[in-house]
């Protein structure tokens, strides 16, 4: 999921009890929740590292303790730093401030895995991408739980000085255990039109071909609409899956994708570190050659008379489709990889999402 879901999710759950535990208890489970996607610096050595190094080791079981840990780090030198100016504090019981953190850290793992785009939480022992493909990257419906659990303790707060009551030491528990129930419960409703609208897709084909495998895509608030991929042997199928109504759209004219020709220049960009890096992480990739054409951002090689250059694209068919209304679908699907090869086998180039790696 992206940060704000993860930064609020470690709100909630510091505020859901575990706040009177121990002092820093909210902040730990926020560090720690949020944690693992320091590791979008590697964007900093260019967008190919980028995406080869996010959702890896820091994303993983094996670094979720120790994730937990740096955040309980942080938290005693903050600690350290109050003492230090004599400020008066709630007792810190650091092994239920280290279990909060923990806590915190499976839970950005557990958001990952519910999106598309997936986590690998063996690597490196086992590299294998696992995505439970029923939860949209960002959903406003989880925002809105999150926001409501944090925004009416506050609201209550003003009610209660208005009147003049006592204020409570811990404030929003129920809230924040409501927003965790609900975002259970969407999540476990979502699992469930997903495994439905792939049991359609079974039983309903849309490809004359028959399936090699198939898959599902969500949209977000939506819970009964999904975005089906089937693959064939010579083409990809896709569909518009109503779960509600119970029915599957697709145009054999529009929504099949053949499948794109192996020419020197698709098996020679395969070879580049971003080809290496998209086709590891790219479950439903295409490689297509497009022959001499510009990249948009990307200079293209300035070559002397009698060599030539082609253009390979990759995208991932998980998010070439339309998931939300203001999205251009003439536009390129996000996380799209372009190399240039010169003469069928030298890279001369490779850029993503319009970043140029350097």
């Amino acid at each position: 999921m992206e940060p704000v879901t993860h930064f609020l999710t470690g709100a909630c759950l510091g505020r859901a009890g575990l706040n009177r535990k121990t002092a820093y208890a909210t902040l730990a489970a926020v560090l720690a929740a949020e944690a693992a996607d320091l590791d979008v610096l590697w964007g900093l050595a260019g967008p190919v590292e980028e995406l080869k190094h996010h959702r890896g080791i820091a994303h993983t079981f094996w670094a979720a303790p120790v994730v937990a840990g740096l955040a309980v780090g942080a938290v005693w030198a903050l600690d350290r730093l109050r003492r230090a100016r004599n400020r008066q504090q709630q007792p810190i019981r650091w092994g239920w401030l280290y279990l909060t953190a923990f806590v915190a850290a499976l839970s950005h793992l557990l958001l990952d895995w519910a999106n598309n785009y997936g986590v690998r939480p063996f690597f490196p022992f086992n590299p294998r991408w696992y995505a439970g493909s029923f939860m949209f990257i960002a959903e406003p419906l989880v925002w809105a739980l999150l926001f409501l659990a944090l925004f009416m303790p506050w609201v209550l707060g003003l009610a209660d000085r208005e009147i003049g009551a006592r204020k409570p030491k811990f404030r929003g528990r129920g809230w924040a255990i409501f927003a965790l129930c609900g975002m259970l419960v969407l999540g476990c409703w979502r699992w469930a039109e997903h495994a439905q609208a792939l049991a359609m897709l079974e039983n309903a084909p849309v490809a004359t071909e028959p399936a090699l495998r198939m898959a599902a895509e969500p949209y977000p608030v939506n819970p009964f609409r999904w975005h089906a991929i089937v693959e064939t042997k010579d083409f990809y199928r896709t569909a518009e899956i109503d779960t509600l109504a119970g029915t599957i759209a697709s145009d054999p004219l529009h929504d099949t994708i053949y499948k794109p020709a192996d020419t020197a220049a698709v098996a020679a960009a395969r070879r580049t570190p971003l080809g290496r890096v998209y086709l590891d992480w790219g479950r439903w990739a295409i490689v297509r050659d497009l022959g001499p054409d510009p990249v948009p951002g990307m200079t293209p090689p300035n070559l002397p008379p009698g060599r030539t250059w082609t253009t390979v694209e990759f995208t991932d068919l998980r998010f070439d489709y339309p998931f939300l209304p203001t999205r251009d679908t003439a536009a390129h699907p996000p996380l799209t990889g372009w190399v240039y090869i010169v003469d069928g086998h030298e890279d001369a180039g490779e850029s993503l999402d319009g970043r140029e790696q350097r």
